[in-house]
């Protein structure tokens, strides 16, 4: 009987023995899923945060491009300006030198007349 009780105890012990390295593994396999998960949730909240960063630096350097170009589009106009006043080539220039011309027709149309006739 010493045999079978000696039997059934290292069955017994064999079981939990067994039991216990299956709880270890379930274990390991929480465990590791547990700490991914933590690195994931570090990671993408890391990652959220580098993105809004990059979008706010975008956004700075668009405001700053932005009046950059305003000012040289300013500066370019007023040369552009500059430019066409001195080609003559002014709106309001433009205006006068037609009426000008205007005129002259007209006294050119007259004369022609007065020697055709």
């Amino acid at each position: 009987m010493t045999k079978v009780k000696n039997t059934n105890k290292t069955i017994e012990t064999a079981e939990e023995v067994a039991r216990k390295i299956w709880l270890a593994g379930l274990g390991a396999y929480g465990k590791s899923f547990e700490e991914i998960q933590t690195q994931y949730e570090k990671l993408n909240d890391g990652t959220s945060k580098f993105f809004e960063e990059l979008v706010n630096k975008g956004e700075k350097l668009e405001a700053d491009t932005k009046d950059k170009l305003k000012k040289e589009q300013a500066t370019v106009e007023k040369r552009v300006d500059g430019l066409r006043k001195d080609f003559g080539l002014d709106n309001s220039d433009i205006d006068n030198k037609i009426n000008e011309l205007s005129k002259k027709v007209d006294a050119l149309t007259v004369a022609v007349s007065k020697l055709s006739s």
